[in-house]
C-alpha cells in the first residue's frame, strides 16, 4: 500500500473508531512504530486529525474532508447517475455544475460524449463552481468551460464568496446539476458548508431546471445548510439504491425522481 493510501485508511479508521493508538496502525497496517507516528504527525500537520502522546483522536476531524483524501464510495451508481444524467443535456445547452464526487462523474461522461459539437459548432457551456472539475473539462473542444471565480475551499477545490455570487447572478443557464451530502422531503437538498450551500442555491435559482444528483445513500440524511428551498429544484437524479418511501416522500414535494439503473 502506498503512503497516501494508507493515509485515508488510516483518516477512514479513525473516522469509525474516534480514536487511534499507534499500536493500532502499526498491526492494521504492517508498518513500524516509527512509520505509524510519522503518518500520524503528516495527518495532524494537514489538520485531519488531533494528535495524542499515544496516537490520535478524531475530535477535529472534519465530517467533510478535503477531497484529495475522499475515497470514491458508490462509483457505479455515480456512474449510472451519470450517464442518466446525459439524458438530459442536448447540443448548445448551458449549464451549470457545482463540485463532489458525483458531479465529477457527471463530467467525466461529458468529456466522453462525440455529439456536443454538432449545434452550429458551438458545443456546450458548463459553468463550474469547481476548479477541478474546471481543469478537467478545458481540454475538451467541444466544451467551453466558465469558472464562477472567488475563494477556493481547500477541502472541495470549490469557490466561494461574494465575486463568485457576482458572475452567478448575471448569468443564466439551461440547466443546473447539483452535488449534495444529503437530502430529505422535509429539509430538501443540503452540503456541510454554509458557503458552499448558498453558490449551489444560486446557480439552481440561474437555471431554467435545476437538478440534485446524489446516490442514494445521500438520500434521506441530512447535513449542516440547506441549499435552497425544495421547490426550487425540478428533480433528483439518484440510483436503484433508493428506499421507496423516499422517493415517493419526495415525489409528493413535486420533484421529478430520476432513477438510473
Amino acid at each position: 500500500m502506498r503512503r497516501e493510501e494508507r493515509l485515508v485508511a488510516i483518516l477512514d479508521l479513525l473516522g469509525e473508531a474516534g480514536v487511534l493508538d499507534v499500536s493500532d496502525v502499526v498491526e492494521r497496517f504492517d508498518v513500524s512504530p516509527a512509520t505509524a507516528r510519522r503518518d500520524l504527525d503528516v495527518l495532524a500537520s494537514r489538520q485531519l486529525l488531533t494528535r495524542t502522546r499515544g496516537g490520535a483522536t478524531a475530535q477535529s476531524v472534519s465530517y467533510d474532508l478535503p477531497l484529495r483524501f475522499k475515497r470514491e464510495t458508490n462509483p457505479d451508481a455515480k456512474a449510472a447517475i451519470a450517464a442518466m444524467v446525459q439524458t438530459l443535456i442536448v447540443p448548445g445547452m448551458r449549464i451549470g455544475l457545482s463540485g463532489g464526487t458525483t458531479s465529477k462523474a457527471v463530467a467525466d461522461a461529458l468529456g466522453q460524449r462525440t455529439d456536443l459539437d454538432a449545434h452550429d459548432g458551438e458545443g456546450i457551456t458548463v459553468v463550474t463552481s469547481a476548479i477541478n472539475i474546471a481543469a478537467q473539462l478545458v481540454i475538451r473542444p467541444h466544451i467551453r468551460v466558465v469558472v464562477t471565480g472567488g475563494v477556493v475551499r481547500v477541502r472541495s477545490y470549490e469557490m466561494v464568496g461574494p465575486y463568485t455570487d457576482l458572475m452567478l447572478e448575471r448569468i443564466t443557464l439551461d440547466a443546473a446539476f447539483i452535488g449534495v451530502h444529503g437530502i430529505d422531503a422535509e429539509n430538501g437538498p443540503m452540503v456541510q458548508d454554509e458557503r458552499e450551500a448558498r453558490v449551489n442555491a444560486l446557480m439552481a435559482s440561474r437555471a431554467e431546471n435545476a437538478w440534485v444528483i446524489a446516490d442514494s445513500s445521500k438520500v434521506g440524511q441530512r447535513a449542516f445548510a440547506t441549499v435552497g428551498e425544495l421547490e426550487s429544484f425540478t428533480g433528483l437524479v439518484t440510483d436503484a439504491g433508493i428506499r421507496d418511501e423516499d422517493a415517493e416522500a419526495l415525489r409528493a414535494r413535486g420533484l421529478q425522481v430520476l432513477i438510473a439503473r
